[in-house]
């Protein structure tokens, strides 16, 4: 029987909600091993100057905790 734990990341990119996700995904993947999936728990942007600069997500990371 698996045993899995979640864990909160936020990550951002200057491009896009997707590269945000795929940041975090690959700094998550660095240091936990097994991660089997992840979930977008929200999205927000940074103005300035009436123009985003910045897309930010908060990922729900899943990995499997070794036996």
């Amino acid at each position: 029987m698996s045993v899995a734990r979640v864990t909160e990341i936020i990550a951002g990119s200057k491009k896009s909600f997707e590269k945000a996700a795929q940041n975090g995904i690959d700094r998550a993947t660095k240091t936990l091993k097994n991660v089997s999936g992840a979930w977008v728990e929200s999205q927000k942007v940074v103005v300035e100057d009436n123009k985003i600069v910045e897309y930010r997500v908060a990922l729900k990371v899943t990995f499997v905790l070794e036996d």
